[in-house]
């Protein structure tokens, strides 16, 4: 086991019980891959929501009860991507996240 680990270990040892929960959901928020981890820290949406809002979010789910969805490949191919483009860039956003 690494120093790192070790001392990981002794501090956990030391944490007492009613601060317990809050050490297991800062270590789970440390396994987040980095999209979780930007969403999961990402502020409220404190912002109101306006009539014009309202009424595009009313239209969408209007035209979700008489259409299907566009497949996600057709938009890709319709934006000029291909689907291995997008499977290649998002490899590369994990590799270098500063990307």
């Amino acid at each position: 086991m690494t120093a790192d680990k070790q001392r990981a270990h002794a501090l956990l040892d030391r944490v007492p019980a009613d601060r317990m929960p809050a050490a297991v959901r800062f270590l789970e928020f440390l396994l987040l891959d980095p999209l979780d981890r930007s969403l999961a820290s990402a502020p409220l949406e404190d912002e109101e929501i306006g009539k014009d809002e309202e009424d595009a979010v009313a239209r969408s789910k209007e035209w979700f009860k008489r259409n299907d969805g566009i497949p996600f490949e057709q938009v890709v191919d319709d934006l000029g991507f291909t689907m291995e483009q997008i499977r290649n860039h998002r490899v590369e956003e994990e590799k270098d996240p500063a990307a």
